[in-house]
């Protein structure tokens, strides 16, 4: 049965939600591709909840995305500097994944980058390189492999990522 998504605008009352639904999420997507200790070493640094709270008062925007109701999502978005714009996070819960919700909270963010940036702008993410899964659904998406990097984030651990881009507004890559 298809469900029914929205989308709705997270505050600092949200935060308990985002790491609930981060610790699920972010460890289902990378069980296999990392180790357990780099993946309690990321969820300390990146989803905790004093984390996503500094995020936001840093103005990070998270959103957090619903099937029938229920939260099944969130993205965060970076602005930074020179109409850019960073995707920091997208993820689907297990349970909603492979109805759309990903591809619907994708949209909303390149939709809500293309209202808060009426010029020409671009926005990227990190892929983990040994992620192809979400290599593919990032290209269907329309983004483009534009360089890559290992980034040292503390405690002996390493993102190897692919930085992906995609023009909004007429931005160029």
């Amino acid at each position: 049965m298809k469900k029914k998504f929205s989308i709705r605008l997270a505050d600092a009352g949200d935060i308990p939600l985002i790491h609930s639904m981060a610790d699920i999420a972010f460890r289902h997507t990378y069980a296999d591709i990392l180790s357990p200790g780099q993946t309690d070493y990321m969820m300390d640094m990146m989803y905790s909840e004093s984390a996503i709270a500094s995020e936001m008062k840093a103005g990070q925007v998270y959103h957090i995305g619903m099937a029938d109701g229920e939260p099944a999502a969130y993205t965060e978005i970076e602005p930074q500097p020179g109409a850019k714009f960073h995707l920091q996070k997208i993820y689907v819960l297990p349970e909603y994944q492979g109805l759309g919700l990903g591809s619907f909270m994708f949209d909303e963010a390149v939709e809500y980058i293309s209202k808060v940036c009426a010029t020409p702008c671009v926005m990227e993410l990190n892929v983990n390189r040994d992620n192809s899964k979400a290599l593919r659904f990032y290209g269907h998406k329309g983004m483009k492999k534009v360089s890559q990097g290992d980034f040292d984030i503390g405690g002996g651990f390493f993102m190897n990522d692919f930085i992906m881009g995609l023009g909004i507004n007429g931005g160029q890559l």
